[in-house]
């Protein structure tokens, strides 16, 4: 069952909200988004995995993964409530909706819409130059690593996004996007999903040139890449960590996520340019 309402309608319903004081973000990324623009001593509560910047973690929690605990947050009163479109439950939603919460969906889709809804929350938090700040600067350093890498040498990438079961990205997905910027090739861009559950046989017939992998100890465990030495990534040294949690969240981070991407790919641009 999809949510009632719609983003459009999301943005009308606050419009006359001239600055939200108590505040409910639901979702990790909505919490870096709204201390980057200074307004996070406004958040009343949150979800679960909320843990950035330091202070996030001692926010109350009403929730998670599973839903939200609908008595608290309506026991809190808060005037404005940040859902997360694609992560929190519909009927969740739908409930909030039909009680009368002031809502704002926080769900970028894209690397450049994280500075649109740091600008709009800028607007509900009466946060305004502070958000433009911080919009500017994450437009601004996207724009520097698009045009750096604007000629790079493709480099053939197998992001692992987890190890058991395998499973990789795909278009449609965020760190697809990410990938794009620094000029890494995919090697499974095409598969039929975004988030697809790919085999060893078919990363071995790809030959990657680099593999990334999030800094998670299970997913980089979970496959013993030197057991396949005519791997290219492997035989090259070109197997890097990175931290999941600047590539995952669509938040004001992601442009380290992108910085870091980059900084692996262009060591391996150099490791088989020698």
């Amino acid at each position: 069952m999809k949510p009632v309402f719609a983003v459009a309608l999301l943005l009308v319903s606050f419009q006359c909200l001239a600055k939200a004081d108590r505040i409910v973000a639901l979702s990790p990324h909505a919490v870096e988004m709204l201390y980057a623009i200074g307004a996070g001593d406004r958040i009343i509560a949150t979800t679960d995995h909320a843990d950035y910047p330091e202070a996030a973690k001692q926010i109350p929690r009403i929730g998670g993964y599973h839903g939200i605990q609908m008595e608290k947050l309506l026991a809190l009163n808060p005037d404005l409530v940040v859902v997360w479109g694609s992560g929190n439950r519909p009927e969740d939603m739908d409930r909030m909706h039909q009680l009368g919460l002031k809502l704002y969906n926080s769900d970028p889709k894209t690397l450049e819409a994280v500075a649109d809804e740091l600008e709009e929350l800028g607007e509900l938090t009466g946060h305004t130059q502070q958000a433009a700040e911080q919009a500017k600067q994450l437009r601004d350093e996207l724009a520097k690593q698009r045009q750096d890498h604007a000629n790079a040498a493709p480099v053939k990438v197998f992001y692992q996004l987890w190890s058991q079961p395998l499973m990789t990205v795909a278009e449609g997905s965020w760190i697809q996007q990410i990938l794009a910027v620094c000029g890494g090739t995919n090697v499974f861009a095409n598969a039929a999903s975004a988030y697809p559950q790919v085999s060893l046989e078919n990363v071995l017939l790809t030959s990657p040139q680099v593999i990334l992998q999030s800094q998670d100890k299970g997913n980089i465990l979970g496959v013993d890449w030197q057991q396949w030495p005519d791997i290219p990534a492997v035989k090259q040294h070109q197997i890097y960590q990175l931290n999941a949690d600047l590539l995952h969240r669509a938040g004001p981070r992601v442009t380290q996520g992108v910085t870091a991407t980059c900084d692996a790919l262009d060591k391996a641009r150099t490791a088989y340019s020698k």
